[in-house]
């Protein structure tokens, strides 16, 4: 079993309910719905047999809404596109039209105000990129740098210019309260810039919401606001596209070991995203740079790894999983081997009684080589932070409440579990031994350390330890640490 999270991204290839069934099968903890593809009609389609197949497997499966952002792209041009070369010139005007060679527009004509003469205009991920000359009033003069085709509805990226823009679209409110009154796990930001975008997006939520936001890192004024989008955040998902579009892509592999290093450090989940095994879209097979790249984002302790194109439109999306599952396997094995485990700050992690607790408990289980950690929470932060600790083992989140475990399948390591909660110690431990006991993740007199609170009515009163040899009778008496 590994820890790993894997997030699937649904389309054409992957939206029936015999493939999510399989899906699930091969190791798929999230689902992720992509807003900038597909109608509101089609993910809400899709997310009813991601709900049957959940009631089919019992299993908690969380789903994340992608927004699609303030995403700029080319409007139509005569015949889809064009060739320009190195040298040519081309201009983007601010009005609407139909371009060609020599011009074109775009979905956001005041764009042509806030780019200076120098800055950089990439169309198709960098795959052509220009240079502003000149900025006139109502269009920009341009020459290129790199030919290639320019196509209809391609991106438009400006790594120099800071662009004064809502980070949320008319679409992304729509999409955003459809999420919502879906009650799905997570919403994913597009394009966030600073802590201020996060914040526009939670003024959209009810306050008694408890959708959790993902912070996607794709543009330059993202990194160097960093430590503020991780704390205004839930999740940060390091979307490697963009980000090697907006800067020099030599960057981005360590770019990528920074932020998931901070969001350890901050103890948050962490995605890594983007072409993690891209051949696999059209081949069965892997390429070894691309297993590589996956064991190493498991080896930086990323929480999650992500496929987008691989299983949305891919010929191999059942494979996709499966290889990342198995590689997840070998690399978290050698993990152990090496002890490669970390323990979080104890300054970090003092400063809360949940904190202490999370801590005193992965040191306890690594001391006594306990079989699992089970951890009872209302919201979720224990285990969180217990999964932030890289024990090493298993970590078995226990819930009464289904949106909370829907929401542990995004951490590492956690195996969520809803169940009911008994007031009495003594029979809440039997009650788990013949949960955990069922599953097969323990056997008799396996040695395991549970977390609790002793206030039922309190919400995050986790403070107590309890060291608990499993039984299949009699429960032995706990010993409170």
């Amino acid at each position: 079993m590994i820890q790993t999270k894997i997030v699937a991204t649904l389309g054409p290839a992957t939206d029936s309910l015999e493939m999510i069934l399989k899906l699930i099968a091969a190791g798929v903890d999230v689902f992720r719905l992509n807003f900038s593809h597909g109608t509101i009609e089609q993910h809400a389609a899709t997310f009813r047999q991601i709900k049957k197949a959940c009631e089919q497997t019992g299993e908690m499966i969380a789903v994340m809404g992608d927004l699609c952002g303030p995403k700029i792209r080319i409007d139509p041009v005569e015949d889809d596109e064009f060739e320009i070369a190195r040298g040519d010139k081309m201009e983007i005007v601010a009005e609407h039209m139909v371009g060609g060679p020599g011009r074109v527009s775009t979905n956001r004509p005041e764009l042509v105000k806030e780019v200076q003469v120098g800055h950089r205009v990439l169309i198709d991920d960098g795959m052509v990129r220009l240079r502003v000359d000149r900025v006139l009033e109502d269009r920009l003069e341009c020459t290129c740098e790199i030919g290639g085709m320019i196509r209809t509805r391609k991106g438009l990226n400006l790594p120099d210019s800071d662009l004064e823009m809502s980070a949320l679209t008319d679409k992304d409110r729509e999409d955003l309260a459809w999420a919502l009154e879906n009650n799905l796990d997570y919403i994913a930001l597009s394009f966030v810039r600073s802590a201020k975008d996060l914040q526009e997006l939670r003024e959209l939520m009810p306050l008694e919401d408890r959708c959790r936001i993902v912070a996607k890192i794709e543009t330059v004024q993202a990194i160097k606001y960093m430590d503020q989008i991780i704390e205004a955040s839930d999740v940060i998902l390091v979307a490697r596209g963009d980000l090697g579009v907006e800067m020099e892509l030599a960057r981005v592999p360590i770019l990528q070991k920074r932020i998931v290093r901070q969001c350890q450090n901050a103890a948050k989940p962490c995605i890594v995203a983007t072409q993690m095994l891209q051949s696999m879209v059209d081949s069965p097979v892997a390429t070894r740079a691309e297993v590589s790249d996956v064991a190493n984002a498991i080896l930086d302790k990323a929480d999650c790894v992500m496929l987008s194109a691989e299983t949305s439109v891919g010929s191999y999306p059942l494979e996709s999983v499966e290889m990342l599952s198995k590689t997840a396997l070998y690399t978290e094995d050698e993990m152990r081997l090496r002890n490669r485990a970390s323990r979080m700050d104890p300054a970090l992690t003092m400063r809360r009684v949940t904190t202490a607790v999370a801590h005193g408990a992965s040191l306890l289980a690594r001391e006594l080589e306990a079989k699992l950690v089970a951890v009872w929470t209302d919201t979720g932060n224990t285990a969180r932070l217990l999964s932030k600790t890289r024990l090493g083992m298993p970590v078995v989140g226990l819930s009464t409440d289904e949106l909370v475990c829907r929401r542990m399948a995004m951490y590492f390591g956690v195996i969520p579990i809803c169940m009911s909660r008994h007031r009495e110690i003594l029979q809440m431990l039997r009650d788990v031994d013949t949960e955990l006991l069922k599953r097969g993740l323990v056997k008799s007199n396996d040695l395991i350390v549970v977390v609790a609170g002793t206030r039922l009515d309190q919400t995050g009163a986790t403070n107590a330890l309890l060291i608990h040899l499993v039984s299949d009778g009699e429960t032995n008496v706990p010993v409170f640490a």
